[in-house]
């Protein structure tokens, strides 16, 4: 019988919350939930969660640090719920290392599709590929693996591991599939639009912001390098440039 994947529920709305339990229990999903930031961080270390939905407005600790706490030590998908709708609270959300941003009231099937949409994106690393992500093999030793290399940078769709300079670089499955699809087309432009379409899908009503916003974590994690870039293209979008 398959394990069933467990959705940490973060709102001190405790009707919300028990619906939200009810939808996803609905879908085989197991469910905890927690109704401030406090016990969100508690819990986050004892459920270990495959997936969290956090409400920002919290009593004592906010949604946004509890974001900031957990992205120290896990790169787990974090979808956000808010009745706040602007566009500076989206973009301080996923600049936080949000994987997805909701505006209640929201629909229940959209919100299952949301999570399920999440949950397909990320890919956790088996035991067997943890140790190796540690120590990457090298790619002439890993046929089957699915990985770009260039100068001072490997990054490895099989395992979801980034290399850069020697060192693991910690990055959330979207910013590591951004540069990957970037990567592996080497000079090719491709607008915001393009890039939202493929990386997130049709199911997502996200800004194009969303691909500004991963790009600039992942330009903060790897500078660019003699050899490549990841250059912006002016009011088109970007590529990712060998020189």
């Amino acid at each position: 019988m398959a394990t069933k994947q467990k959705i940490l529920i973060v709102d001190d709305d405790v009707n919300i919350a028990e619906l939200i339990s009810l939808y996803l229990i609905k879908e085989c999903f197991d469910t905890s939930i927690v109704n401030d930031g406090e016990e969100a961080l508690a819990e986050f270390k004892t459920f270990s969660p495959d997936l969290i939905l956090l409400d920002l407005m919290l009593p004592g600790i906010d949604g946004y640090e509890v974001c900031r706490e957990i992205r120290k030590s896990s790169s787990v998908p974090i979808i956000m719920l808010s009745a706040k709708g602007e566009i500076f609270d989206k973009v301080l959300g996923l600049e936080l290392g949000a994987d997805d941003y909701i505006i209640k009231p929201f629909d229940s099937k959209e919100l299952v599709a949301r999570v399920k949409a999440v949950l397909r994106r990320y890919k956790a690393v088996p035991e067997t590929t943890a140790a190796a992500a540690s120590n990457p093999v090298p790619p002439n030793m890993a046929p089957q693996s699915e990985y770009v290399e260039y100068k001072d940078l490997l990054i490895n769709l099989t395992n979801y591991s980034v290399t850069y300079k020697g060192k693991n670089i910690d990055m959330p499955p979207k910013e590591l599939e951004l540069l990957y699809f970037l990567a592996s087309s080497p000079n090719q432009v491709f607008t915001r639009e393009q890039l939202l379409d493929h990386l997130w899908g049709y199911e997502y009503a996200g800004d194009t912001r969303t691909v500004d916003v991963h790009i600039k974590r992942i330009r903060e994690k790897i500078s660019d390098n003699d050899a490549w870039s990841i250059s912006t293209v002016w009011g088109i979008g970007y590529k990712f440039e060998t020189k």
